[in-house]
């Protein structure tokens, strides 16, 4: 959902890096699938301690007296919620850009009708194989391809935005030239890639994690295809993309500018804690949904306190506390570096990306 950020106030006081732009929130864990990568290992639930709606309303409104950022309802599968319209409602109401996940197979023409009213101004369906085979695999479940482009077709003709967003593994890399021509087919406002973050069930295909330098490729691959694209394109769990980005404009004689790469020239690459948080269904509040750190409980403290106060968050803020190479490289302020996959492959949050081949100057 990144590429519709706009830049919030914070009146919370001038933080360093403050400003809360986007907040991903796991409103559910349940899930009618059994993705092979998903970060929450979800399936079906029901899973113990989840915020109530009551609760749900309260966190909105705390989330309201921080900023004006996007709000990504997202799971699990959050149409599984029962809740989920009203919650959307008061976002919406609250002045928040309410913007949802899910993964397309439960939308029916009457859902889609819900969506509207409740406000959601973007939905994100994640395709992960350019085909029904690879994609039901990579899913986990017979039909999931189907359904999600039935979900797209309803969602669209109730004249919702949506977005394609796709997790590339090693089983998926040779397909993304194919999925990027599928989104435009479909009529897609957008295609976002992700890099696989070993966490949840994506620990478990480790091996379908694509090296560096498959890395390095892809991203500049993804650049090249702005000039033949009319799709947003975002390279989202993949903040290289943001070095490699400037270089590339740099050897071209381009200058980066609003202008010439939109929000990819004001935003960075990880945002974890920076400019975006993640809340889980319980209410943990992390730099994102990926890094399993604990910066704060909403049920027990208000999120504003958490937002401004938690000192892993920071830390994050504070980009001279960057390890290894990171901390060295003359793009720390643009890439920052995967913090969860730092951590997944060190303990330590703020070690140097293991997914990375530049050598800083």
């Amino acid at each position: 959902m990144k590429s519709d950020i706009h830049h919030s106030s914070h009146p919370h006081g001038d933080k360093k890096g403050s400003s809360l732009r986007l907040v991903a929130w796991e409103i559910t864990r349940n899930c009618n699938l059994s993705c092979i990568h998903c970060r929450a290992s979800a399936t079906r639930g029901p899973y113990t301690g989840e915020l109530d709606t009551d609760a749900c309303l309260s966190l909105l409104d705390q989330i309201n007296q921080v900023g004006k950022p996007i709000v990504i309802l997202t799971g699990g599968e959050p149409l599984l919620r029962p809740d989920i319209f009203e919650i959307a409602s008061c976002g919406t109401q609250k002045g928040l850009r309410m913007v949802m996940a899910p993964n397309g197979t439960l939308i029916t023409e009457k859902i889609a009708g819900r969506m509207v009213d409740s406000g959601i101004k973007r939905i994100s369906i994640s395709i992960d194989g350019a085909d029904k085979k690879s994609h039901d695999r990579f899913r986990g479940v017979d039909g999931a391809y189907e359904g999600a482009l039935n979900g797209i077709k309803h969602a669209k003709k109730a004249g919702i935005d949506f977005q394609i967003n796709t997790t590339i593994t090693r089983s998926n890399l040779h397909q993304i030239p194919d999925i990027l021509k599928l989104a435009e087919n479909l009529g897609a406002v957008a295609h976002h890639i992700f890099l696989l973050v070993p966490t949840g069930r994506g620990k478990y295909i480790v091996d379908q994690e694509i090296t560096a330098e498959e890395y390095e490729k892809t991203l500049n691959w993804f650049y090249e295809q702005m000039d033949t694209t009319s799709l947003q394109l975002k390279a989202t769990c993949a903040p290289h993309y943001y070095r490699i980005l400037r270089q590339r404009a740099k050897k071209d004689g381009k200058s980066v500018t609003f202008e010439t790469h939109g929000l990819d020239a004001v935003t960075r690459g990880c945002l974890g804690g920076t400019g975006f948080c993640f809340i889980s269904h319980t209410g943990i509040v992390q730099p994102c949904g990926f890094l399993h750190l604990n910066c704060g409980d909403v049920t027990k403290q208000s999120f504003a306190d958490i937002w401004d106060t938690s000192d892993i968050f920071l830390s994050l803020r504070n980009y001279d506390n960057m390890k290894g190479k990171c901390g060295k490289c003359e793009f720390k302020k643009v890439c920052g570096g995967c913090r969860a996959r730092a951590y997944e492959a060190t303990g330590d949050y703020l070690a140097e990306e293991p997914l990375c081949s530049y050598i800083p100057a």
